[in-house]
């Protein structure tokens, strides 16, 4: 996809972080762009900031957790700017479940993180796609998963970004099969400067942990200094765009987690044991690329 002037983006997770950088970025494309996002007021706030630009946006509160809010989310982009061009699946949580070996983690976080980061992909993809295909206009379908969805680990938070990767490759080959003019792309990044730390936020009261979990202050203030660090939304944003334009699949923003990439899949061919410990976080490296 190489035009995007006057087309239509919708974005899911979009009233901060990454989904506002994209979401940004499009409407400086000169798109009309859907904010959608589960948080009211934060989203408001969101639409305002692009709309004070003369930008040409609109919010639209959505669940990407029920299958019925994405559905409506896709009927109210249709009613407002007619044909969509880019759906961008962002929405997304961390997850903490407090230190548990995987079978010891409760069927409300599970439901919880593949709820959001799993099945909000899945739901835009089937209320979307049928009409992006079917359109005949070049588009494009851009799914957030994350450095954590190709290499082994990192709890239920993992564990739903590989799915997430293996749903947009699978999408990505379906799309080629049928010739459609729709392309598509999984964007891995590392760490970002977006608030995903505090995810239990949004957590919905249905999904409740029956105890609460565990908290590592030094973890999780190392983590939250990881996060500020990162590669800010706006950088992640530019990426993307490129890499639609150039049909990228696979858009990996931090390179300097390449070598480790490449120890985790030459560990997968060598048929060798996965190592216990986490992958090294650091900030940046002498180079100054940061991770």
């Amino acid at each position: 996809m190489k035009e995007f002037k006057g087309k239509t983006a919708v974005v899911t997770g979009a009233a901060s972080g990454i989904g506002f950088g994209l979401a940004e970025r499009f409407a400086q494309e000169q798109m009309q762009v859907v904010l959608a996002d589960v948080e009211e007021e934060a989203l408001e706030k969101a639409v305002e900031k692009l709309e004070q630009v003369q930008h040409r946006v609109t919010g639209n509160c959505a669940n990407v957790l029920v299958e019925e809010s994405v559905q409506e989310l896709y009927a109210k982009a249709r009613e407002q700017y007619g044909n969509i061009h880019i759906l961008c699946n962002n929405a997304g949580i961390g997850a903490n479940s407090g230190g548990k070996a995987i079978w010891e983690v409760e069927k409300p976080d599970w439901d919880w993180t593949l709820g959001v980061n799993f099945y909000g992909a899945l739901y835009g993809i089937q209320a979307f796609l049928p009409h992006m295909h079917e359109h005949g206009e070049e588009g494009h379908v851009l799914t957030t998963a994350s450095l954590a969805g190709l290499m082994g680990g990192m709890g239920t938070y993992g564990v739903s970004k590989h799915a997430v990767r293996s749903l947009a490759e699978t999408l990505n080959q379906d799309l080629l099969m049928r010739g459609s003019k729709i392309t598509a792309s999984v964007l891995c990044p590392g760490f970002v400067n977006t608030n995903i730390a505090s995810s239990e936020r949004n957590r919905p009261a249905s999904m409740a942990q029956s105890s609460k979990p565990e908290v590592n202050e030094e973890a999780a203030a190392g983590m939250a200094e990881l996060l500020r660090n990162g590669k800010q939304p706006s950088e992640i944003a530019e990426i993307v765009v490129n890499a639609i334009r150039d049909n990228v699949f696979y858009i990996l923003p931090h390179p300097a987690w390449d070598d480790h990439l490449r120890d985790t899949f030459d560990r997968i061919l060598s048929r060798k044991q996965l190592p216990a410990s986490a992958p090294p976080f650091v900030v940046q490296r002498e180079d100054g690329e940061k991770y």
